[in-house]
């Protein structure tokens, strides 16, 4: 069976984008672009929801730096909204229930499969228990007047176990957990 691992950039306050600010916040550098371009999931199936893939879609058609290796990536977009043929090479609309399909790919896939974005799909895979690892890439800026898509408003309480933490170009932090769904606050 293949994991599922959450692929999260946030800003220090937890937001994923900002109104006005460039893609990574304007804040990549060399050594993170350089480790997108040669992380070994590099080319894992990516999940996505229709907002997601809007906007990345976009990015990497405009030319956005660090987007163009999404390109050849299986691309699995779930959404109601969305319709075919979709413009983004790679990519397959899925119009069933997410938790089933995710349930059923990680039986099938023969590699491992990662999310982009997509807060609220995956929210639901994370409370169905589909979710193996969790991934932030914690970028060094606080967006409190022009932040968008607050990444954790909604979900469970969850404890977080480090299995991995990097700092690249002295400023962006990298970090993976492995989650553990909880109940309440321990002890109640």
């Amino acid at each position: 069976m293949q994991t599922v691992t959450v692929d999260f950039i946030i800003s220090l306050d937890g937001y994923g984008a900002a109104e006005g600010w460039p893609g990574f916040w304007g804040m990549e550098g060399p050594e993170y672009l350089g480790w997108l371009a040669e992380s070994p999931d590099k080319d894992d199936p990516l999940l996505m929801g229709a907002t997601t893939y809007r906007l990345m879609s976009e990015l990497t058609a405009g030319g956005e730096e660090g987007t163009d290796m999404l390109g050849g990536i299986q691309k699995y977009v779930f959404s109601s909204t969305l319709e075919e043929p979709l413009a983004w090479e790679n990519t397959t609309l899925v119009r069933e229930d997410a938790v089933a399909f995710v349930r059923r790919l990680k039986e099938e896939s023969d590699r491992p499969l990662r999310t982009l974005g997509s807060v609220a799909l995956c929210r639901s895979l994370l409370l169905a228990g589909l979710v193996d690892r969790y991934r932030v890439g914690v970028f060094p800026v606080i967006t409190g007047a022009t932040g968008q898509d607050r990444i954790f408003d909604g979900y469970p309480d969850v404890r977080l176990d480090l299995v991995e933490a990097r700092t690249f170009d002295g400023r962006i932090q990298l970090l993976e957990y492995v989650p553990t769904v909880l109940d309440g606050p321990p002890g109640a």
